[in-house]
């Protein structure tokens, strides 16, 4: 069995932006491609309502271009338990109002025993001051915390 793997907005679209000029963005882009080439088989992916909605939004051409990328990846529930956690994480962790979404992300892939979270979202998510609060409350709920990571953390595990 394959160890699960929750896919956050951040890497379809790291996936698929045009190569930026800033040299980390773009190292960043580059890393995210080699990792969905050479590394998504060895995880069994996942995704939520809330990346189809991000990935949905914006530009008609770009939106079909992410909406194509996450084509047949099976999506998780989305329950009051993940509401609850999600709640809890906006108000403990705390993550300013305009990151609901990315405690959502979190919520729904803890309630949902997912054993990866992949992401570049640094400032919300795979943040290492934020990351032990998050975890703790997780754990508070009764959830285990995915692994919270970027693809070139995870290509090194």
């Amino acid at each position: 069995m394959k160890p699960s793997l929750y896919v956050e907005t951040t890497i379809i679209g790291y996936l698929t932006s045009r190569v930026s000029n800033l040299l980390v963005a773009a190292a960043n882009q580059q890393i995210t491609r080699d990792w969905w080439d050479g590394h998504r088989g060895d995880f069994d992916l996942f995704i939520s309502r809330f990346v189809v909605d991000e990935c949905a939004a914006g530009d008609s051409e770009g939106a079909s271009e992410r909406l194509e990328k996450i084509k047949g990846i099976p999506h998780l529930n989305v329950t009051e338990e993940v509401m609850r956690l999600a709640d809890a994480l906006l108000a403990k962790v705390p993550l300013p109002t305009k990151a609901e979404i990315d405690a959502l992300h979190v919520a729904v892939a803890a309630v949902s025993g997912i054993q990866y979270l992949l992401t570049w979202n640094c400032k919300h998510i795979a943040n290492a001051s934020l990351r032990p609060r998050i975890e703790s409350v997780c754990r508070d709920l009764g959830f285990e915390p995915p692994c919270i990571c970027t693809p070139q953390e995870i290509m090194e595990i």
